[in-house]
């Protein structure tokens, strides 16, 4: 006949499931709360009610009462709110006893930015020259020979110098390369954040001195305009970077217009094959402003003249955005605006700092009709809810076209914020 466990065993049996799911429980919280959060003025940080987290306070940041006088948060409390801006550190407790990770709320001024959603051209040159591709070369004397292969120039790499003469044009490093008469020259790389030197020694073929290098210096399409800040005439579109569309590395901007367009044409979008807007540049018109970074949360800049008679709408954080009905704001015909039916499916709150904040389904039977859903020159289009601008659309689901996904526009503003 079997017998049970002795006591002793069982203590420490339960003992060690009771040490896993605690490990479980802060290893959830680790992931669940970052290092900092961002809230607007009077914004409520919020811990679901069943959480077995608590916030804790400092007594530097306590008694926020309400108009009402109602305190706002207190030791143990599942939601804080600040109504000052700076910045605040919170506990956060396991069952109100364990603390397992102190974070840092940053309270912003509250902000109202105009929802645009309007089709634009973008045009930048590139600081720096960018490698699209590579090939071995014939010299004038018969032989093959690979410069890209024997100093290690890979595509996607950006040419900054040439014997300290900083790159801008294809045509520049052209009148060098002729002018070099095949002497070494002394080149600045960069790659992946770092820079790299190389020097490399052009090769006589028939049609003069080649590195065997492919490189482009500009790059142009459409997109969608995000947001303007009525209050400093700063922008942001598309919600992801502008890449080179061979080798998709992100294009460095060296100077760049956002010009006026329209929509002239719509391919619809079917599940494996992306749809497409098609514009025209109105090159005719005065650009609409200056861009002047490309970053892997969209494209930055400020606005010659703002069109103040644009609507603006409240800024959200993250902690703001849930899941439910929103619409979005896209130009699908000409010039013309509309707003559109859509579902915010899933919100990673803080477990994304990237273009897939959200996943977002478009439910409007006008877009689906029109579209089929999200295609390419969407990107940025603006993403609101509640009354608020909450993020933009980013990318759609190439098996989906009906769904795709979208960024926090905290996360574009923290973005355009470091470029001021």
């Amino acid at each position: 006949m079997r017998r049970g466990l002795k006591p002793g065993k069982r203590i420490k049996i339960f003992a060690a499931f009771l040490a896993m799911l605690s490990a479980a429980l802060i290893l959830e919280c680790q992931l669940y709360f970052p290092e900092t959060i961002t809230l607007f003025e009077g914004e409520r940080l919020h811990v679901r009610s069943s959480s077995p987290y608590y916030l804790e306070m400092p007594a530097s940041g306590g008694g926020v009462l309400t108009e009402e006088g109602i305190l706002e948060h207190d030791t143990y409390n599942h939601f804080v709110r600040l109504n000052e801006t700076g910045t605040y550190e919170t506990t956060v407790k396991l069952f109100g006893v364990i603390p397992v990770r102190t974070v840092a709320v940053q309270v912003e001024p509250k902000m109202r930015l105009a929802a645009c959603g309007n089709t634009v051209g973008i045009k930048i040159f590139t600081k720096g020259l960018v490698c699209v591709g590579t090939q071995a070369l014939n010299t004038s004397e018969g032989h093959m020979v690979d410069l890209s292969r024997e100093h290690d120039v890979r595509i996607g790499d950006i040419l900054l110098k040439a014997n300290d003469i900083e790159l801008s044009s294809t045509e520049q490093l052209g009148e060098l390369l002729a002018q070099s008469d095949g002497a070494p020259i002394h080149f600045v790389i960069r790659r992946e954040g770092r820079e790299l030197t190389k020097t490399i020694s052009p090769v006589k073929t028939n049609e003069g001195y080649k590195l065997g290098l492919w490189i482009r210096d500009s790059t142009a399409g459409i997109g969608t305009l995000t947001y303007y800040d009525p209050a400093s005439g700063s922008f942001g579109a598309l919600g992801h970077p502008i890449t080179d569309s061979d080798t998709g590395a992100l294009m460095p901007v060296s100077e760049g217009s956002l010009l006026k367009a329209a929509v002239v044409d719509v391919k619809k979008g079917k599940p494996g094959d992306p749809g497409e807007l098609k514009g025209i540049f109105k090159t005719s018109e005065a650009p609409l402003g200056m861009v002047m970074q490309n970053t892997e949360q969209g494209v930055f800049g400020v606005l010659d003249a703002p069109d103040e008679t644009v609507k603006t709408y409240p800024v959200a954080s993250r902690n703001q955005v849930n899941e439910g009905p929103a619409t979005i704001i896209s130009n699908i015909h000409e010039e013309e605006t509309a707003a559109y039916k859509i579902e915010i499916q899933k919100v990673a709150r803080y477990q994304s700092s990237g273009l897939k904040d959200l996943v977002i389904r478009v439910t409007d039977s006008r877009l689906l009709e029109e579209t089929g859903g999200i295609v390419q020159g969407m990107s940025g289009s603006p993403i609101l809810q509640n009354g608020r601008i909450v993020g933009a659309v980013t990318h759609v689901f190439v098996n989906d076209p009906t769904r795709g996904y979208g960024i926090f526009i905290e996360n574009m503003l923290a973005e355009a914020e470091k470029i001021k």
